[in-house]
């Protein structure tokens, strides 16, 4: 009967499963202005359980995640249990959840893709909402360096005001979680004069202020991160991504 049915839709040569994880991956993917490799795999048994738009689970692993914001991401590992869509919506490239659903996540981001981040425009529009002393402050040659012993250097140029004269700050600092949604740089030691000391304690605070996942939300989408680690200059984060809908495409 699945093979009637399957077969009489504009998909020829493609099972239903397949059908499906190419849209469910499609829909991920539109998170994404660029993508490196995705790899897909549906779980559904018996297949005939697609009709009803029940899945027992989908796993997704992408690499090389450019994000309309700039933002990049190394690696990201989706693992969804227990899906319920809408199964007619996806003959028009849609993914309709029928109820919530929850993933296990594990992204990976590089120290240069986080040096790269707090050089983006997304990213410094940010940082200089922050003002110093009643001056606006104009950021530049960022760099994010991973320590031997799991510390974080941050460093970077700023000008204060007008002003063409730099100020530069150099921070090596922890980085920790605190709750569910905030990545925090904690035990910081400043490494410059007491300029670049008071400038870089005022900026450190802001941009811990800054990393709250939920000011980074994604449309119909939360992150929760339960564990980070360091190794090999990558930053690893465990949590779970509660999905309310998949996002459109954007255009």
């Amino acid at each position: 009967m699945t093979a009637i049915v399957f077969g009489s839709l504009p998909f020829s040569g493609q099972n239903g499963d397949k059908i499906v994880s190419k849209a469910i991956t499609t829909a991920i993917a539109a998170l994404f202005k660029k993508t490196g490799n995705l790899q897909a795999n549906l779980r559904v048994e018996p297949v005939a359980k697609l009709l009803q738009g029940s899945i027992d689970g989908f796993d997704f692993i992408g690499n090389g995640m450019l994000m309309y914001n700039g933002l990049r991401l190394e690696a990201m590992e989706l693992y969804l249990q227990a899906v319920s869509i809408d199964f007619s919506a996806i003959f028009s490239g849609k993914v309709k959840l029928r109820q919530p659903t929850q993933a296990t996540m594990r992204v990976v981001i590089t120290e240069e893709d986080l040096t790269t981040s707090f050089n983006t425009p997304f990213i410094i529009e940010k940082l200089q909402r922050l003002e110093y002393e009643g001056k606006s402050l104009h950021f530049q040659q960022t760099q994010m360096t991973v320590n031997e012993d799991k510390s974080l250097t941050i460093k970077s140029q700023i000008k204060i005001g007008d002003t063409e004269e730099v100020t530069n700050i150099d921070i090596k600092a922890n980085l920790d979680l605190q709750g569910r949604t905030k990545i925090q740089f904690t035990n910081p030691q400043y490494q410059e004069n007491s300029e670049g000391q008071r400038l870089g304690k005022v900026i450190l605070d802001h941009v811990n202020n800054l990393l709250d996942l939920d000011k980074f939300s994604i449309d119909g989408i939360r992150l929760r991160v339960d564990r980070a680690r360091i190794k090999d200059k990558e930053f690893i984060f465990y949590g779970t991504a509660e999905i309310d809908h998949f996002p459109e495409r954007k255009r």
